[in-house]
């Protein structure tokens, strides 16, 4: 059965959630400056009113 538009967007905004939970996992992690850097742009692009951690 194909899945409706509604399913479509649910699942869409879990997986954003799930990928924001994992993104900002790995920064909690991460002392390099460059890396964090680079993860902070992957969570602004994912999710721009996101907070992020002030470390």
């Amino acid at each position: 059965m194909p899945m409706t538009e509604k399913q479509r967007n649910i699942r869409r905004r879990q997986r954003r959630v799930r990928k924001l939970r994992a993104l900002k996992a790995r920064l909690e992690e991460t002392q390099d400056v460059k890396t964090r850097r680079r993860l902070i742009e992957k969570i602004r692009r994912i999710s721009p009113w996101e907070p992020l951690p002030d470390k």
